[in-house]
């Protein structure tokens, strides 16, 4: 007999690969499978597969699993399934009590809590290898150095947002189910520094004393939406270091705000500063665009690669710090710079990466669009003591337009772009720009992959891809990749 996939089927499946967002692949190929009327074990059959090839997904196995797997969804070329029983194990998977979360499966962040280290940094490897070998056109042999690990697994964030929503007797504050806004309360995350957890405990007991509603998505009403929170890395004197605790609200109206103070700083002494924004839109974006200071410092400052800089709430910052001082290394090392150098920081954010090479260069120039951003930079710059460098508050592919109409054509380009990568116009303009070498930091594998194809046919040439884990038991990973002009 032979029958289709179907929802709710059940079928034997090994687990072969890995998807972007960290779910198992498995294929349906030549092998039977079971398959039976109403899915009932009793009347299962073996009948021939005839969806040859059919990819299905199915998050929470590694490679090497055999499971039984529950169909969910079928679509025209590929399913997504459940593990309804595992078969055996892969020698890759960790014992449960290991996994160290006890919403792990439920929360949307991590997706490889339940593999081994050196597994995950197997699985991100590949990953970058698959993209730049099927969307960048690119032979990966000897081009892709071995991945860069994180030397903390856990605990190395130094940021978080919690969503906030109206519990049944207080507000709730956690992170998202997958691809939902099903709010999963967890205020300990593993990935988090324990005080993030004491303090989102503090902020809830805030609440629950101030009668403090939690937002409503639907109805569009509540106070508290997000706690956002970051931390610097070099102690908690308000100087140096510290918490910087952001609520973001519906109203900058806040009741009992003396008490908020009070609990956070008796709970997590580290606390240095407490702001407002406000954020009233019908938005998936966490931060409004206005905001205040309800208490201590107006910023937070970080070391970083033996250098201050000042961190305002909606600056960007790489969030696992050691791991972010070996991605300028390697940025430092991919862009081979002289001293007789002009660089170019486009997406610079608070200067950090070009701020850390200036001692290398003549002279530096970073863009940057968001305006708070390049403040903190001219700022860093100063409190630094650097004096051959300039920010610009502007869009990249303008001002890589805007440069040369100047006369400022730049030795060496270093691009640090959102996970949707360079527009087509900031990649055109770049090379013709002619930069001796380029250096693009990536977030996002697949776009990285595709500006590399765009501009590759400009006449550069990719010398070395280095992954780095900045974001480990997630699916993330960023990559250095050096590209040098032919001519050069």
């Amino acid at each position: 007999m032979f029958m289709p996939l179907v929802k709710n089927q059940q079928i034997p499946l090994t687990v072969t690969g890995m998807s972007a967002e960290g779910a198992g692949i498995g294929r349906i190929g030549d092998h039977r499978f079971l398959c039976g009327e109403n899915n009932d074990p009793e009347n299962f059959i073996a009948c021939d597969n005839t969806v040859s090839g059919m990819v299905v997904f199915v998050p929470g196995t590694a490679v090497g699993d055999r499971i039984s797997c529950h169909i969910l969804r079928v679509e025209k070329s590929h399913a997504y399934g459940k593990i309804a029983e595992l078969l055996e194990p892969s020698a890759d998977r960790l014992p449960d009590e290991a996994i160290g979360c006890d919403v792990f499966g439920k929360c949307g962040g991590c997706v490889f809590r339940h593999v081994t280290y050196e597994a995950e940094l197997r699985y991100k490897q590949q990953r970058v290898a698959d993209a730049l070998t099927r969307i960048g056109g690119l032979d990966v042999s000897g081009l892709i150095q071995p991945i860069v690990g994180s030397s903390q697994a856990d605990g190395y964030r130094n940021k978080a947002m919690y969503p906030v929503r109206a519990g049944k007797y207080r507000l709730m504050a956690g992170f998202f189910a997958p691809n939902s806004h099903r709010l999963i309360e967890q205020h300990h995350c593993a990935l988090q520094p324990p005080e993030f957890g004491d303090i989102v405990g503090a902020i809830v007991k805030w609440g629950k004393l101030a009668g403090v509603t939690g937002y409503d998505e639907e109805t569009q009403t509540g106070l508290l939406r997000h706690i956002y929170l970051r931390r610097a890395s070099t102690g908690g004197d308000g100087k140096y270091g510290g918490i910087m605790v952001c609520l973001v609200c519906t109203s900058g109206k806040l009741p009992q705000t003396k008490l908020l103070i009070e609990l956070l700083t008796a709970r997590v002494p580290a606390v240095c500063s407490v702001r407002v924004n406000i954020n009233r839109a019908d938005t998936n974006v966490v931060l409004g665009d206005s905001g205040f200071l309800l208490w201590g410092e107006e910023a937070l400052t970080d070391e970083l690669c033996g250098l201050r800089f000042r961190l305002s709430p909606d600056s960007f910052y790489q969030v696992n710090h050691g791991q972010a001082e070996r991605l300028y290394r390697l940025t430092g090392e991919a862009a081979q710079l002289k001293k007789t150098d002009t660089l170019l920081d486009l997406y610079c954010g608070t200067g950090t990466i070009g701020l850390s090479l200036a001692g290398q260069v003549k002279r530096l120039i970073g863009v940057e669009s968001v305006p708070a951003a390049v403040e903190d930079a001219r700022k860093n710059a100063v409190n630094n003591n650097i004096d051959n460098a300039r920010f610009i508050c502007a869009d990249a592919a303008e001002a890589a337009k805007q440069l040369p109409a100047e006369g400022i054509r730049p030795d060496v380009v270093i691009v640090d772009p959102p996970r949707k990568g360079c527009s087509p116009e900031t990649l055109e303009a770049v090379a013709a720009m002619a930069p001796r070498r380029l250096v693009y930091v990536s977030c996002n594998p697949a776009t990285l992959a595709r500006d590399v194809a765009l501009i590759r046919p400009h006449g550069y040439t990719v010398i070395q891809v280095t992954p780095v884990d900045m974001f480990p038991r997630t699916a993330h990973v960023e990559c250095v990749a050096g590209l040098q002009r032919k001519d050069a």
